[in-house]
């Protein structure tokens, strides 16, 4: 008989079954990628579960006895945890399972007592109204329990570990602005330009793989429950901190355009390089990380997973942005065209990633807008190198380099263009004739693959301009010299200084051996006319007026040696002030002049062995001694007391 009972169906039952059924078709109606028939299907059952429904509540309230009963026992279970402090989640998975559990049989009950008839019943309301704000109540806790589980296992990971220095980059550091050379050289510092090592992605966890799930379980139940929107909120608001973080990890300040634009150019190089740095890791690491953390989270609930992505990295997108579109926007600057190219590079090279990561049309605005700052930053590149070329053939100097060394403009620029090659794929396409199909087509074939090993592609031709503008100015300064030897030794050494730096890197093969051939010949040229303009009037007072007479008469012979010294020791006065910075340059010279000035010296000696050796004040090995002291950079003077020749 009890047997019997128990399987007549009461009306608390049958509200169970029907509401159970409800909400069973209301989580299957969520899934993604439905077929028409199958969600046809379930609307018929969800129209026919309606019908039972109100057929039930026409057997009478009393079967409301039993849903009430119900929740006052799941009231028990939620409410409990709300004088808890201890996360549910970190108290074990069974308590977990157990919370999930009674929230989904809160919204069970919810279901079932929304589905019943639209005919007014007080006590439906009732018990609605009190589930409805235990079911808030538990989204709310969630939403806390949400919040604790992503902070609590937020990952750190290192930059380094994803970022490698490249050896075939180097990086000279200019401090100076391009105005100021006169006042101090070039500071000349190398160091590694970091770069990422391959333009693949890496992928890591931001969360740790076990946490997942957890996670999941959340965001099932709060969007089942109609809490969705709420679920995105925190998820976002604490992805968003967890970003910021890592923003300042990288030590990216929020500088608005307005800073950029007053920042001195020491700060602006270093943060123009954080910006590269932090493109890098922050497309390909972090954001791929964070957009797969979206889609394994809220892949389940439609386009979710997109807008969650979209609003965690708008605003540091925009902070990379807004830095971008003030550099392009900026001056100008000679000193600011390495920088720029390094941005133009690096964001030519994340374009693709870029526009994987928000390929959809929530994100169509990042691409639109980072397609824009490359576009901005190509023209800057071209303003900045187009001036950097008219600045070196504007430099004025006032006064004459002092010593006739190597001039500051010299090493600027030479170590400047040394950066070039490294970018000749970019300046290639940057400074290409883009009027002229055949010059294009030329320089693809010319410069393709081996743009390093090209003379004629467009890099190759506006290096050889700049450098021609350079040694335009050097004549220029070097008419600031009275001494016309000291103009020699100033063209000697900035052409060998600019020929070395081609020769020694990868500038020799763009300039070419045509080029080197000619300019060894200039400073050689330079170096010859220096002798004659400096040593010929002196040797001259060497000469034999009388090739057939034997020896000068003691008073010529006299008159010759204090001539001879005094000649050799003004200029070895004035020419040990002289700077000839590189030592073989300065020897060679020294070897040379001594071959010429010695060879007289002795000579004429050798013809008058008779005289008194006192009028002879410097002898051969004092000549050469001293000679060797020219160039060193530091004005000496001879002593007066005379010497005597060595028998």
């Amino acid at each position: 008989m009890d047997e019997c009972q128990s399987a007549i169906p009461t009306v608390d039952g049958e509200l169970h079954v029907v509401a159970a059924a409800h909400h069973i078709v209301k989580a299957l109606g969520t899934t993604k990628n439905l077929s028409d028939d199958l969600r046809k299907i379930l609307i018929n059952l969800d129209a026919h579960l309606s019908t039972m429904t109100s057929n039930i509540d026409s057997k009478g309230g009393k079967g409301f006895f039993g849903v009430e009963e119900q929740l006052k026992r799941v009231e028990r279970k939620i409410m409990i945890w709300e004088a808890e402090q201890m996360m549910i989640w970190d108290s074990g998975p069974k308590d977990t399972s157990d919370y999930l559990e009674a929230v989904d049989e809160v919204q069970t009950l919810i279901d079932g007592l929304q589905s019943l008839s639209v005919y007014e019943n007080r006590k439906r309301k009732e018990l609605l109204r009190r589930a409805s704000s235990l079911l808030q109540m538990a989204m709310s806790r969630l939403e806390d329990e949400l919040i604790h589980m992503l902070a609590k296992h937020r990952q750190q990971f290192e930059p380094s570990k994803y970022v490698s220095c490249r050896s075939t980059r180097w990086n000279v550091v200019y401090n100076e602005s391009f105005d100021s050379l006169e006042d101090e050289p070039a500071k000349e510092t190398s160091s590694r330009n970091c770069t990422s090592n391959e333009s693949s992605e890496y992928i890591v966890d931001l969360v740790p793989a076990h946490v997942i799930p957890d996670i999941k379980s959340i965001a099932k139940v709060m969007f089942t429950s109609d809490y969705g929107q709420e679920f995105c909120e925190a998820f976002i608001g604490e992805r968003k901190e967890a970003l910021e973080q890592y923003f300042a990890v990288l030590k990216m300040g929020k500088l608005s355009i307005g800073d950029v634009l007053q920042m001195e150019w020491t700060s602006l190089s270093s943060e123009m390089n954080k910006w590269t740095r932090s493109m890098k890791i922050m497309f390909r690491v972090y954001l791929a990380s964070e957009k797969r953390l979206c889609d394994q989270i809220l892949g389940e609930f439609g386009s979710c997973n997109l807008f969650c992505f979209l609003e965690i990295s708008k605003a540091t997108l925009l902070c990379l942005l807004n830095f971008g579109e003030a550099v392009a926007m900026g001056p100008h600057q000679p000193e600011k065209l390495l920088r720029l190219l390094d941005m133009y590079e690096t964001l030519s090279d994340l374009v693709p990633d870029i526009d994987a990561l928000f390929s959809e049309e929530a994100g169509s605005f990042v691409r639109t807008e980072f397609h824009g700052l490359l576009e901005r930053l190509a023209d800057s590149v071209k303003a900045s190198f187009n001036t950097f070329r008219v600045s070196v053939s504007s430099n004025k100097s006032v006064y004459p380099f002092p010593g006739g060394g190597v001039h500051p403009l010299s090493k600027y620029v030479m170590n400047y263009i040394r950066m070039f090659p490294e970018y000749c794929n970019t300046l290639n396409l940057l400074l290409e004739d883009r009027h002229s199909d055949a010059a294009n087509l030329v320089t693809e074939l010319q410069c393709g693959r081996n743009a390093s090993l090209s003379t004629s592609c467009p890099m190759a031709c506006h290096l050889r301009s700049i450098t021609s503008s350079l040694e335009s100015n050097l004549h220029k300064k070097s008419k600031l010299y009275k001494d016309e030897a000291l103009q020699h030794i100033f063209l000697m050494n900035n052409i060998h200084y600019m020929v070395q730096k081609v020769k020694d890197s990868e500038l020799r093969h763009f300039f070419g051996d045509e080029w080197m051939r000619k300019h060894n010949a200039k400073f050689q040229q330079h170096e010859m006319n220096y002798e004659r303009s400096t040593w010929s009037s002196v040797i001259s007072l060497l000469k034999d007026d009388n090739p057939g007479s034997s020896s000068l008469s003691k008073s010529t012979f006299k008159e010759r040696c204090k001539a001879f010294g005094i000649a050799f020791e003004e200029v070895y006065k004035t020419q040990t002030s002289w700077c000839i910075p590189n030592p073989q340059l300065r020897e060679d010279l020294q070897i040379s002049t001594s071959l010429k000035v010695v060879h007289a010296y002795r000579t004429f000696l050798g013809r008058n062995p008779a005289h008194d050796e006192k009028c002879v004040k410097h002898t051969v090995e004092d000549v050469e001694k001293s000679l060797l002291d020219l160039f060193e950079g530091s004005p000496r003077s001879l002593r007066n007391s005379p010497r005597r020749v060595k028998p």
